[in-house]
This record gives C-alpha cells, sequence and structure tokens, in this order.
C-alpha cells in the first residue's frame, strides 16, 4: 500500500469518525465526509464501497487494537493462579480507558462508541458481533470459572451492564470532574478503580 492511499483511507476514517461523533450515523452524509476529508465521492467508493463499510471500518481501526491489548491483558492475568476478578475486570477495563485518553481521536471514538448504544442499527450491531463477539465470550469463560454459581444467562447481563457503565466511564459523562491539581491520567486511573471495585461488587452479588 503506497503512501497516498494510506493518506487517503485514513483521512476519510477520520473526518467519519468526527461526524458520526458529531451527528450520529443517519446525520452525517458521504458528502459531509468527503467535505471533510477533501476527498471526492469517488475515492470513498474504491475504499470502502458504501457508507454502512464505512462506518464499520470506523469501528474496526479502533477496536482490533482495544481488543488485542484486552486479550493480551486477559492471558497475562490467566497466567496467574492468584488473579481474582479485580484482574480480570482491569483486562476489560483498562484498555478501554487509556483509548478515551488517546489524543490521536480516541475522544471521538467514544462519542462514536456511545452513538452505537443509543442508536438501533442493526447492520452495525451484526458487525460488531461478528467480528467481536469472541470477545465477550472468552471474557465470560474466564469469569465464569470465578463465579461458579452464576448461572450463564445471568452472567451474560452482569457482563452487558459492566460495559455499558463503560461506555459512561469512557466518555466521562458523569458528575465527577477532574479536579484541579490532578492530571488526566490520574482522574482515569482514579475512574478504573472505581468501576473496577464497583463491578466486582455487582458480579459476587447473589
Amino acid at each position: 500500500m503506497n503512501s497516498q492511499h494510506f493518506s487517503t483511507k485514513e483521512r476519510i476514517l477520520g473526518a467519519a469518525e468526527q461526524l458520526f461523533a458529531r451527528l450520529g450515523f443517519a446525520g452525517a452524509s458521504l458528502r459531509q465526509v468527503t467535505a471533510a476529508a477533501n476527498v471526492n465521492l469517488a475515492a470513498v467508493n474504491y475504499h470502502f464501497g458504501s457508507k454502512e463499510n464505512l462506518i464499520n471500518e470506523v469501528f474496526r481501526r479502533r477496536l482490533d487494537e482495544l481488543n488485542a491489548h484486552r486479550l493480551q491483558a486477559l492471558d497475562e492475568a490467566l497466567k496467574k493462579p492468584e488473579s481474582g476478578l479485580e484482574h480480570l475486570l482491569g483486562a476489560f477495563i483498562q484498555p478501554a480507558l487509556d483509548l478515551s485518553q488517546d489524543r490521536g481521536g480516541g475522544g471521538a471514538f467514544v462519542r462514536v462508541l456511545a452513538r452505537a448504544y443509543a442508536e438501533h442499527n442493526d447492520a452495525l450491531r451484526k458487525f460488531l458481533s461478528d467480528n467481536y463477539g469472541h470477545v465477550m465470550k472468552r471474557f465470560h469463560a474466564a469469569f465464569a470459572q470465578r463465579l461458579p454459581d452464576l448461572d450463564k444467562e445471568e452472567l451474560y447481563w452482569r457482563l452487558d451492564i459492566v460495559a455499558g457503565a463503560l461506555t459512561y466511564a469512557m466518555a466521562d459523562f458523569g458528575v465527577i470532574k477532574r479536579k484541579t491539581g490532578v492530571t488526566e491520567q490520574q482522574h482515569r486511573e482514579r475512574a478504573a478503580e472505581h468501576l473496577i471495585r464497583f463491578a466486582a461488587a455487582g458480579l459476587r452479588a447473589p
């Protein structure tokens, strides 16, 4: 892949990510994307084929790396016999909060992710399930080993709620704002600590 090819595709993805974050998937048109990326419509069609594929690739660009980090952290946690729920939750939560701090568009992607929760896009949900469902299955299996008294459905409900709380924390929607003198990194670490503690208590509940 030559640099021009790569540059054009990345410009389109970056522009789409910003517009989807601000206007939603239905609200942002391909013409707006092409104008923001300074390309013509043919370039979008060449690289992505359709708006649906463009939306999918915006997610793939971030989620491939995020979930690779999650699975690596999970594997490392599982190698240690003393790893408990908090270690497994850290493997799921910490890479996501790190992404939200990424200055290379991580904040915009978090808003796009929140859109995915809010908007009923069945095609996108199928894409995410088909491509990243195996990640949740790996985590589910790891949690199930440590929570033998929870049945499969109950555990899936609880993990889904944890994922929703994580998205909320990533987007910094909460009323607790960063205090003066506290760095962004320290604020995120504190958020991770509270979320992990809260999620572990919820998972352990009868």
